[in-house]
């Protein structure tokens, strides 16, 4: 097996809304995605497959020193091989992929976020760095487009959070601030338990509107020139948007189940953005 499609395998296997956005790039740019997206799934792997702190700790180390022998062109394992010839063209930088690393290791020390200013710190390593990243392999010509990469990446996370409460809470994290918890009267012990009630809901569409406004926001970071180049980016919206949608037609179900949207629907979405070149999607959230 190739370093590309050892990459491509893991990707697939992830069953990701983002290997939709893959499926219609240039085979150049589709190899350096694939191989940055392995990375990052490697690494939250460790957190997830390991129930040994310290052996995940040691692990993301290892994953540390890879990333070093990768800038020093010595790279070894398939990921890191595949990701080689992709550094330079899509300024790819070492800095941002300690980072994603960094966030991993977040989970390790934290379970709880006191208030959204910690919380988005978390998400920015969880996902607002490796929109920017991703933004770099799609290509872009004006430094405004960082700004709409991280702000995407962010309403990523977030979306992930409001889905993934029930499921977290199983696995003993609890990302919503403990002081909204408080604000709007929701017991950590009620999300433990699968309580429902007007007040989560209202907690969860609290979340909802920070999510939709920092679409809202990155849509309108967004420069016109860059447009076309970012569609991967503006499919993953398409698709993580109508899974916000989706949540709230459902009345914030997240306790009990992990909700979710159809390959078929997935793909739809996807071809659609790519087909309009993201136009129409851009004005909806920027003006919502």
């Amino acid at each position: 097996m190739t370093p590309d499609e050892y990459c491509q395998e893991k990707a697939a296997k992830s069953g990701s809304s983002f290997y939709y956005s893959f499926l219609f790039l240039p085979p150049e740019r589709r190899r350096a995605i694939t191989a940055l997206y392995a990375f990052c799934r490697e690494v939250d792997d460790v957190v997830d497959e390991c129930t040994d702190p310290s052996v995940a700790r040691i692990k993301l180390t290892w994953w540390r020193t890879q990333v070093d022998q990768l800038f020093a062109g010595q790279a070894e394992h398939p990921v890191m091989r595949a990701l080689q010839p992709h550094l330079e063209p899509c300024g790819i930088a070492r800095e941002r992929m300690l980072a994603v690393i960094d966030g991993m290791e977040m989970d390790l020390d934290q379970t709880r976020y006191l208030d959204w200013p910690g919380l988005r710190k978390y998400c920015w390593h969880a996902a607002g760095v490796v929109g920017e990243l991703s933004a770099g392999v799609f290509g872009y010509s004006d430094p405004r487009t960082m700004e709409y990469a991280s702000k995407l990446g962010l309403a990523f996370q977030l979306t992930n959070i409001i889905r993934d409460v029930g499921d977290d809470a199983r696995r003993g994290r609890i990302y919503l601030p403990i002081n909204e918890l408080q604000q709007f009267e929701v017991k950590a012990a009620d999300i433990l338990n699968g309580t429902y009630s007007d007040q989560f809901s209202a907690l969860m569409a609290f979340q909802a509107d920070r999510a939709r406004q920092l679409y809202k926001e990155a849509m309108q970071s967004l420069p016109e020139a860059d447009r076309r180049a970012q569609r991967p980016g503006l499919m993953m919206a398409a698709i993580y948007h109508a899974l916000l949608d989706e949540i709230e037609r459902d009345n914030w179900q997240v306790l009990h189940q992990r909700i979710s949207l159809t390959p078929l629907r997935k793909l739809w979405l996807a071809w659609k953005t790519w087909v309009s070149g993201g136009r129409g999607l851009v004005r909806r959230l920027a003006a919502r």
